[in-house]
């Protein structure tokens, strides 16, 4: 019988994709549970299937060519279709049920807060989070970003932009002197790298008010949560969104370090996914109406 699907062995196609996004055969093997010859092998075969090479090896690993790299786009759009598939199978519920996804942060400091008093209003419909710090959380309703939403393919809600402030511990802010932006220069910066945001860091900070990048030491961290945890602790200054964290600033347990501020670049926004229910659009648009606790 003919195939309906002019396709290679599904098996050789899942194993080019996992060497062409790691650009590495050893790391496909470890990821697939195979060897690296049995990697080689099955890209071998493809190619030989195909009658072109995918990579170009080299002495200290592989690059995709360009055909490589047209195989590799298309994989990875159908193969993150079908992940989004199996997710909302496999996580199917009521769909009273409203599934909405947020980093650790975005999650603790302002959407955990709001959810009583929806509750209350709409009593009925029940809110599932799921804590999701790379960004990918799949079969969801609902997610929660910080970035420019045109470049979204889904429809969009803005929840707020915010102003972001130098903040650290009133301890921090004696034992260092710092009264003005020029005392910031060369005290210890904390910095959030994390995947799953472009947060905005010092640099673009100290630029956006016609200062030179900060020459000071950096302590650098992956979670935000944490990294106000440690600016708590003195370790350094860290850089907050004032409608995040106005309670951390009414309490006295960080402080706004020098008057200037800086309007973020981007907005918090929420991304209404596909097949999203009647109640999963209610608490969007009941999201987007909530204001910045400043």
């Amino acid at each position: 019988m003919r195939k309906p699907y002019d396709l290679p062995s599904l098996g050789d196609l899942a194993c080019f994709e996992s060497a062409a996004r790691n650009l590495s055969f050893k790391m496909a093997s470890s990821e697939m549970n195979v060897t690296p010859a049995a990697v080689s092998h099955r890209i071998k075969a493809l190619e030989q299937e195909l009658g072109q090479p995918l990579f170009n090896r080299q002495y200290r690993g592989v690059e995709l060519t360009e055909a490589g790299a047209l195989l590799f786009v298309s994989l990875q759009r159908g193969f993150e279709g079908i992940s989004d598939s199996v997710a909302r199978i496999r996580n199917r519920h009521d769909r009273t049920a409203v599934s909405i996804a947020a980093t650790t942060a975005m999650s603790g400091l302002w959407l955990t807060p709001r959810l009583a008093a929806f509750w209350k209003a709409h009593p009925g419909v029940a809110i599932s989070q799921i804590i999701e710090d790379s960004g990918r959380a799949q079969g969801v309703d609902l997610s929660i970003h910080y970035g420019d939403p045109a470049l979204e393919d889904d429809e969009t809600r803005v929840l707020f932009r915010d102003r972001i402030l130098a903040l650290g511990s009133a301890h921090f802010a004696e034992a260092h002197g710092i009264e003005q932006i020029s005392d910031l220069a060369e005290v210890p910066l904390i910095r959030i790298q994390s995947g799953a945001n472009a947060w905005t860091d010092w640099p673009e900070w100290f630029s956006s008010l016609n200062r030179s990048a900060p020459k000071g030491p950096e302590f650098s961290l992956n979670n935000y949560l944490i990294g106000l945890k440690a600016a708590e602790d003195d370790i350094g200054a860290a850089l907050g969104w004032e409608g995040l964290l106005g309670g951390y600033l009414d309490s006295g347990r960080l402080v706004q370090l020098v008057p200037e501020a800086m309007e973020s670049p981007y907005p918090f926004y929420l991304r209404i996914h596909g097949r999203a229910s009647a109640n999963a659009r209610l608490f969007a648009d009941w999201l987007a109406e909530q204001e910045p606790e400043v």
